[in-house]
């Protein structure tokens, strides 16, 4: 059978498979995206960022943190929650979500291919769907096959009462104890969601410290909500085995200095695997490394001039928001068009319960850069919205040059977080000051007022 051609086959239709699909077809490039049956939208979609992020604000409106604050911490909003109710909220945003992609896909006259895809070679890509092959041939291939839950072959995963974070959402019951191994990003976001919703929560993990690369002052104020709301930290604490005892019908997790922690599920998220080991390199003159990923230049561009990759499988910083700017960029330079750097700036979103974001500098980071800085912070407390949206605890905190008064750094915890970040990171892309806010009006009452608190409670201080 001869292949079908085309100027270029995306493998993987994330957020960097889509943005570089999309580019390429408006560039009025011929472009096919391969991904697995019924994952269109990717990990992203299915099992990732819209189902974790989809529960959280499920858990937020049903047990009713949100008022919680006019109705006192007993409030329990709906009374009990079920997996169903999640599950019904999870379900009906991925279903929406993957026909909005699916239509984008179409509209841009991009060929959809559904099936696992490997390589036969640098240009030519096998597609093994229900029964059926299809091959096809590519001028250019953009890889951007995402990642899937690391796994370890010590732990005795039954997808019920022993899960990773993708088999999470398709939990069957809530636990009123659950073991979290591994306080990473995504980690703590499951333990949070877990401890908003009643459950006691074991959060175990082998470094000292939790967020290492986020301001020391807002991880520990996340780790006492985090406590208050039944969550226990076992940090420094290596896991030697997993398993059920049968007799007592509890999962138990044994650490290395003796302890044996129980529970009645337990949560595996000890980081991601990329998928560039699934799709026989060898054959296109390329190899993944020990955790899939794969080596790019600046460009995108792989060791094979004609292949590019973007997304999770190159690593580093793996967001979806920053997925869809490498696919994009990726596109463009395969094809000549017109494109710029990819931005050095750009925030982080955490979404845990509270939600964190940060955007610049950190204290440890300017501290070790021996850079002269002051710190204006406003709480949450003193705002009227927030006091309407009933968060008593989030701050926002800015940290600016105390000679120049340049803006360094902007972090947030509390509702909206992810949201409201990026009046700080405008400012910041533009070398703004901490003056800019004080001398800037913003609606009120609003979130965002809190920039104008902090730039006062700065400035007051030198």
């Amino acid at each position: 059978m001869n292949a079908q051609a085309y100027d270029l086959i995306v493998i993987g239709s994330g957020p960097a498979g889509q943005k570089g699909a999309i580019c390429a077809a408006k560039l009025r490039k011929r472009v096919a995206v391969i991904d697995r049956r019924l994952m269109i939208g990717g990990v992203c979609v299915h099992t990732g960022t819209i189902p974790s992020k989809s529960v959280r604000e499920a858990i937020f409106q049903l047990t009713g943190l949100a008022v919680r604050a006019f109705y006192g911490s007993n409030y329990r909003g709906n009374g009990e929650i079920s997996i169903q109710d999640l599950s019904f909220r999870v379900n009906s945003i991925i279903s929406r979500e993957t026909e909005v992609i699916r239509a984008q896909l179409r509209r841009n006259n991009i060929g959809i291919y559904q099936g696992t895809a490997h390589f036969l070679d640098p240009h030519t890509i096998e597609v093994n769907g229900d029964g059926d092959k299809t091959t096809l041939h590519g001028e250019n291939v953009l890889i951007a096959c995402g990642t899937r839950p690391a796994r370890s072959s010590d732990i005795p995963f039954d997808g019920k009462r022993i899960l990773d974070t993708d088999e999470f959402t398709f939990a069957t019951t809530l636990p009123r104890e659950v073991i979290v191994v591994g306080a990473g990003v995504v980690g703590l976001e499951y333990a949070s969601f877990m401890a908003a919703v009643g459950s006691e929560v074991t959060l175990i993990d082998q470094r000292p410290i939790i967020l290492d690369f986020v301001d020391r002052e807002i991880v520990d104020a996340l780790a006492y909500h985090l406590r208050q709301m039944g969550t226990t930290f076992r940090l420094g604490e290596k896991v030697t085995r997993v398993g059920i005892d049968e007799q007592r019908d509890r999962v138990f997790a044994e650490l290395e200095s003796g302890k044996k922690v129980q529970g009645d599920m337990l949560l595996y998220a000890v980081g991601r695997q990329a998928n560039g080991d699934q799709l026989q390199l060898e054959a296109a003159g390329l190899a993944a490394d020990a955790r899939g990923k794969i080596r790019v230049n600046e460009n995108y561009q792989t060791a094979v001039p004609h292949i590019y990759a973007a997304g999770d499988v190159i690593g580093f910083p793996a967001l979806a928001s920053t997925s869809m700017e490498q696919g994009r960029l990726a596109s463009s330079r395969m094809f000549g068009a017109p494109s710029e750097h990819m931005p050095e700036l750009f925030p982080y979103g955490i979404y845990t319960i509270p939600e964190i974001s940060m955007v610049g500098q950190t204290e440890e980071k300017l501290t070790a850069a021996k850079v002269p800085y002051e710190v204006g912070i406003s709480k949450y407390i003193e705002l009227a919205k927030s006091m309407m949206l009933g968060d008593e605890t989030g701050m926002l905190k800015m940290l600016f040059d105390r000679n120049t008064r340049k803006l360094l750094g902007v972090h947030i915890l509390g509702q909206r977080a992810t949201e409201i970040i990026h009046i700080g990171q405008a400012v910041l892309a533009h070398g703004g000051s901490i003056e800019y806010f004080r001398d800037t009006v913003f609606n009120y009452p609003t979130l965002a007022e809190a920039y104008k608190v902090a730039a006062l409670d700065g400035l007051n201080k030198l």
